[in-house]
């Protein structure tokens, strides 16, 4: 009884009702904030305040925001903004780039593209060097070497898709069924559609013995240092001739490998220039190595074919880890 005479006692008096509402305004005011955001935050802490709308908190409560809580909202919101700008910087330089794209292809789609890239190397059948992948010398590789090599021959066809003047590819001893055979097709996608010919017979036996050049890096005749009669076709790519690599990836280095066995049936022979045009870089594991993948020495035939500059076309083609780099001047 005694307690609710003085809650109705308390009610009732207007001037404590009055300090009361005073000192909540008050408190209120102080924090500074809304008081829709005091409810927000109260129900995500799971409070019953006891207010569900901002109709419930009290007069004055819209400044009930602390000054950490309005720091934090504005650095939000320059986050914002600052992604929104970024997002639109990288639209606009994506745009750019395509339109850039467009013009530079002719506003050609894939497919004619694909069926120009299509045409050129048919062409090459007909007009341009053949360039032969001798794959007899896979029966002294490794397993691991032969998957190697598998690699190198995509890596090999994809540059030649892209030149602007393509060879004609051939692999030659590609016999169905070898390990190499079934690595080319294990590891390269769409490889039976390859604008290429392979054929299990030899080179030896597909084209006149005059007209073979057999690229070797134990070669003593650079390409275009070569002085006689006999090998001055060599200081050019010429169209009529058939270059031959062998197809060979050998980790320890089995020497003169390629060059006896063209020797054995008296072939003309080359080397990339290497020697001529480069000098040895220092390095940290002092490795120096002229002996290329073929699709390296690809790359160099490929672009110097285009360019008719070798400094050019070994820069393409020898990678900084063989221990080379171009001479200032070339020789």
């Amino acid at each position: 009884m005694m307690k609710h005479a003085e809650h109705d006692t308390e009610e009732s008096d207007p001037v404590r009702g009055a300090d009361r509402q005073w000192e909540c305004d008050v408190t209120w005011q102080d924090d500074g904030g809304d008081r829709e955001s005091i409810c927000e935050s109260f129900q995500l802490l799971q409070i019953d305040t006891g207010c569900d709308s901002l109709k419930d908190l009290p007069v004055g409560s819209e400044k009930w925001y602390s000054r950490n809580v309005l720091r934090k909202q504005r650095h939000w919101e320059k986050i914002v903004t600052a992604k929104k700008k970024k997002r639109k910087q990288e639209k606009e330089r994506r745009k750019a780039k395509h339109a850039e794209d467009k013009g530079a292809a002719h506003q050609h789609s894939k497919r004619v593209l694909k069926e120009i890239a299509k045409e050129r190397l048919l062409a090459a059948k007909q007009a341009a060097p053949w360039l032969c992948v001798d794959l007899s010398l896979t029966s002294r590789m490794t397993k691991k070497e032969i998957s190697r090599l598998a690699a190198q021959i995509r890596r090999l066809y994809g540059s030649n898709k892209k030149a602007g003047k393509p060879f004609w590819i051939c692999l030659t001893g590609f016999v169905a069924g070898s390990p190499i055979s079934e690595e080319c097709f294990r590891m390269n996608d769409g490889f039976s559609n390859y604008l290429m010919d392979t054929t299990p017979e030899s080179y030896l036996d597909l084209f006149p013995l005059e007209t073979i050049v057999y690229l070797t890096p134990d070669s003593e005749n650079a390409w275009p240092r070569v002085r006689s009669v006999s090998f001055l076709a060599l200081q050019d790519i010429d169209p009529h001739r058939v270059y031959v690599l062998g197809g060979l990836v050998d980790e320890s280095i089995q020497k003169k490998l390629t060059l006896q066995k063209a020797q054995e049936h008296s072939l003309q022979t080359a080397r990339l220039p290497i020697a001529e045009y480069m000098v040895r870089n220092t390095n940290v594991k002092n490795y120096h190595s002229e002996t290329l993948a073929i699709n390296q020495v690809f790359d160099a035939l490929s672009t110097y074919y285009e360019t008719q500059s070798w400094p050019e076309a070994l820069k393409a083609g020898v990678p900084p880890g063989k221990g080379y780099v171009l001479q200032e001047t070339a020789i």
